[in-house]
């Protein structure tokens, strides 16, 4: 039986020491730290995180090409126009690839909300149009790749300028194409197990929570919020810029 000194001792042992020693002592015992936060929606911030500098050093490393180039950079707007009734309009691909790509973060953000309401039909439906919208989105980006191939661009050159164009362009765009994809397939499964109610009954699996809750779909949609947010970065530095 436990005694009220080993109790106290117990206290005593609880308060952190002062300066830069208790902020070490606080994160390496999680006192304080990860109290509001699960293990999986903190290993998902620290992936988020990991993977900001990696796009951070494609983007970085893009406009360090881009400005020391000595060769005139490819037009965007020319570059990515499409003739539709035979009128060239500049980016229009683009725009609505970012349109379906934003609006997925809206319906992904629905199917969060839903989901904390236990409405496992309407979370589920949300996922899955969230995964259509991100599926249309790497569908349109692959024409767009179709595209340029076909009029000459390759990741050691290209018919309008500097080399490191399509270099640049394959890379960020493919990397960032990846995530999309890797996005939907998850989407896809954990849409499957909320339609038939694994969260409701606790049941153990593959990305279910064992508590029954509905957590996942919110480090699900942590995901595609940060896939969405860098879109936004790669449209205004590649294609406006």
């Amino acid at each position: 039986m436990t005694t009220d000194v080993e109790l106290a001792n117990r206290g005593a042992s609880l308060i952190r020491p002062p300066g830069l020693r208790g902020v070490a002592a606080d994160w390496s015992s999680d006192q304080r730290a990860f109290k509001s936060a699960s293990w999986g929606k903190a290993m998902m911030w620290i992936f988020l995180l990991s993977d900001t500098f990696i796009f951070s050093c494609f983007l970085l490393s893009y406009m360090t090409v881009r400005m020391s180039t000595t060769v005139p950079w490819p037009n965007p707007s020319a570059v990515f126009a499409l003739t539709i009734g035979g009128t060239k309009i500049p980016l229009i691909l683009i725009a609505i690839m970012t349109f379906i790509l934003i609006s997925s973060s809206g319906t992904m953000a629905m199917a969060v909300n839903f989901g904390y309401r236990r409405d496992r039909l309407k979370t589920a439906l949300l996922m899955l149009v969230t995964a259509a919208f991100g599926a249309t989105f790497v569908g349109m980006q692959a024409f767009e790749w179709t595209k340029l191939i076909r009029e000459g661009v390759r990741p050691w050159g290209n018919p309008w300028g500097a080399d490191q164009f399509g270099s640049s362009f394959f890379m960020i765009t493919g990397f960032h194409g990846t995530h999309v994809t890797i996005g939907v397939i998850f989407l896809i499964i954990m849409a499957r197990k909320v339609w038939r109610g694994d969260f409701d009954r606790a049941r153990r699996g593959f990305f279910t929570s064992r508590k029954g809750r509905y957590e996942n779909v919110e480090i699900m949609g942590l995901y595609w919020h940060f896939v969405d947010l860098v879109w936004v970065f790669i449209f205004a530095l590649f294609y406006l810029w």
